[in-house]
């Protein structure tokens, strides 16, 4: 008996068929009468492809061979030849915005997706080669400033805008690769309002929304925001006259800790003052934010580990080179400051280390050396403190209410593990800037319906959202997306014959249970026809 990999292939069809990514993309990218296919179809079956088997986009028509790519999607897997795949890359590379501003607005309306709060962050994408020629008006691969640290490549850029209800990501946009994340807010807000068909929402960034173009435009456009202010912002001394003892303890558990004793948990602890931002010209208004002071145990704990550490290890360097003073590596005053400086910087403690070279009546070079008590009090005093900043009323949200609201930030974080993870966003084998950027457009929309489906699921779940059978110890979790997907794989479909109809092979009850939650009967083996 023949038999094809079924895996997540009905499930993402459904909900490519519920979010009309193939409509959408046929009414604004066109192909003549004579095509056997058109570009919606093979960019939908694109998005199948990274939830299902993500790799280099090469040999994608023997993936759809292996796969029941037929029976889902009704496409003929010779007809996904590379040339076929890059014509679509490319007729959607000048509509990116308009695509993915219409499969927002389509999910936000599809699924009832409440876009009241939104989290908004920018990631990038290190990429091997030159990419000397590129094309004009496309995202440009250039140097910048890499999240991975790879500053020896180029790279792309991507922001994404996750709503609150299920972390769903609504809107994404493809950025150059040496754009200011500072710089790109104001659009992301214009776009977000469009999309989101309001303007009351409330924007959740990081400290790069926090500049005073950025807020003079989000405050005159009336769009709530809550970001971190920047270090450079707030003053140690600042922290360092503040008590959390005289701080609200915050009913808030972090995710890291719920497993732990509640003795063992972080404790989290606000006051609140407000902070004036001046512009950079003199006539510039003042403007005038809530300021929430946060404190943490759990970050105070381990900042105080990690300094612990530096100095740990920093004195280990500067006694290895108090012994070696005068020997044949360090036989200069010269050479042991040279080696002190490298361990100034590579531990970081300049701030604290205190140091005195001499030189015995030999010429031969002594160290003496000590960690300043005063400095490392002063800063153990500013631990676990950080600051936000709203333009939030008190009688819209107060306090706690505000650090809450931001702490949901980490769900952008999340996803953009999931966007690197699973769905594998790299590595991308692309000679052309433009292809580059519709097919991360083409990994976003992935991860979008890779996030419903996790949404639907625990949805459906009710109150509790949690379900059994996802772990081999059977406990109840939430389920993941990863869990769900993983579970899913191993779906295999036999095609029928002239006699005999298609039959989906399930071996895992957890399987059924899961196609049950998402709506899917595995009984009709053509999921997009009606």
């Amino acid at each position: 008996m023949v038999e094809r990999r079924l895996g997540a292939l009905p499930a993402s069809a459904e909900f490519l068929r519920r979010l009309d990514v193939a409509g959408i993309i046929d009414a604004l990218c066109p192909v003549r009468d004579v095509a056997h296919l058109t570009h919606g179809q093979v960019i939908e079956v694109l998005v199948a492809n990274r939830l299902s088997a993500p790799a280099p986009l090469v040999r994608v028509g023997d993936w759809a061979a292996e796969w029941a790519v037929e029976e889902v999607f009704g496409i003929e897997p010779a007809l996904l030849g590379d040339d076929r795949l890059a014509r679509a890359l490319d007729a959607i590379a000048p509509r990116l915005e308009e695509i993915v501003g219409s499969v927002g607005a389509s999910a936000i309306a599809e699924f009832g997706i409440d876009v009241s709060r939104l989290h908004w962050d920018m990631t990038s994408m290190s990429l091997h080669g030159a990419y000397e020629d590129q094309e004009k008006g496309f995202p440009q691969v250039r140097y910048g400033h890499p999240k991975d640290r790879r500053v020896d490549l180029k790279q792309i850029q991507a922001g994404l805008a996750v709503a609150g209800d299920g972390g769903v990501p609504v809107f994404h946009r493809v950025y150059d690769g040496g754009a200011g994340e500072v710089a790109q807010v104001v659009g992301a807000m214009t776009a977000l309002r469009k999309i989101a068909d309001r303007r009351d929402f409330l924007l959740v960034a990081d400290s790069k929304l926090v500049s005073y173009p950025n807020i003079t435009a989000l405050v005159g456009a009336g769009v709530s925001f809550v970001a971190p202010a920047p270090a450079a912002k707030i003053p140690d001394h600042l922290y360092a006259t503040l008590d959390p003892a005289s701080a609200r303890v915050v009913d808030y558990t972090a995710d890291r800790d719920a497993g732990k004793d509640p003795a063992g948990r972080g404790v989290y602890r606000v006051l609140e003052d407000t902070h004036v931002l001046a512009g950079p010209r003199k006539r510039d208004p003042v403007l005038a934010l809530r300021r929430i002071l946060v404190h943490s145990t759990g970050n105070a704990a381990g900042q105080r580990a990690a300094r612990d550490k530096r100095l740990s290890r920093a004195g280990e360097d500067l006694d290895k080179l108090q012994r070696g003073c005068g020997g044949r590596f360090y036989n200069t005053v010269e050479k042991v400051a040279a080696r002190i400086g490298v361990i100034t910087k590579t531990h970081r403690v300049a701030s604290c280390l205190r140091t005195t070279i001499g030189a015995e009546q030999d010429g031969r070079p002594t160290l003496a050396w000590h960690f300043d008590q005063g400095v490392l009090a002063a800063e153990a005093a500013v631990d676990g403190w950080y600051a936000l900043l709203t333009n939030l009323a008190p009688d819209q949200a107060t306090t706690e209410q505000v650090f809450l609201r931001y702490k949901g930030q980490a769900v952008v974080e999340r996803r953009y593990s999931d966007f690197k993870g699973p769905l594998a966003v790299a590595p991308i084998f692309l000679q052309h800037n433009r292809r580059i950027a519709a097919l991360i457009t083409v990994i976003c929309l992935a991860l979008l319906v890779f996030c419903l489906i996790e949404r639907q699921v625990r949805q459906a779940l009710g109150p509790d959202q949690t379900m059994r059978g996802l772990y081999p110890d059977n406990r109840a979790v939430r389920p993941t997306g990863r869990m769900i997907f993983y579970h899913l794989a191993s779906l295999k479909i036999r095609p029928g014959t002239t006699t005999s109809p298609p039959v989906v092979l399930i071996n895992r009850g957890v399987q059924a249970h899961l196609l049950e939650l998402l709506g899917i009967d595995e009984t009709r083996p053509r999921w997009l026809q009606s």
